[in-house]
């Protein structure tokens, strides 16, 4: 049983290892911020997820608190950060608007400017 446990925590060690390198290589091939922030949160989570899991299999028990606490807060704080950095690239000016297929935030900045809800 040992020797399955620890193959099935090197295989997930190796995919969560494989999903961070993608992920960097996605923040450095990609053009503009959202495009790098989908690589980012996407990969890096499932990324980090699979090497938590991996961890916990390999590890005693008397770790797997820490981890799911760890795995607890990847995916409350991923999604609400790279949400908040695309937002402010978007009100930058750093994003390639013309590449969106649908600019919901830009109409709702347009409208905020004017002064119109739009309710």
């Amino acid at each position: 049983m040992t020797a399955f446990l620890d193959a099935v925590s090197a295989v997930l060690l190796l995919a969560g290892s494989a999903f961070c390198v993608l992920a960097a290589v996605g923040l450095l091939r990609f053009p503009d911020p959202v495009c790098r922030l989908h690589a980012a949160a996407k990969a890096q989570t499932l990324g980090v997820l699979l090497v938590l899991v991996g961890a916990a299999f390999h590890l005693p028990g008397r770790y797997a608190v820490p981890l799911v606490l760890v795995a607890l807060f990847q995916m409350l704080t991923v999604p609400v950060t790279s949400q908040i950095v695309g937002r402010t690239a978007f009100r930058t000016g750093r994003v390639h608007r013309d590449g969106l297929v649908l600019d919901d935030l830009g109409e709702r900045l347009r409208r905020e400017r004017t002064g119109r809800d739009g309710r």
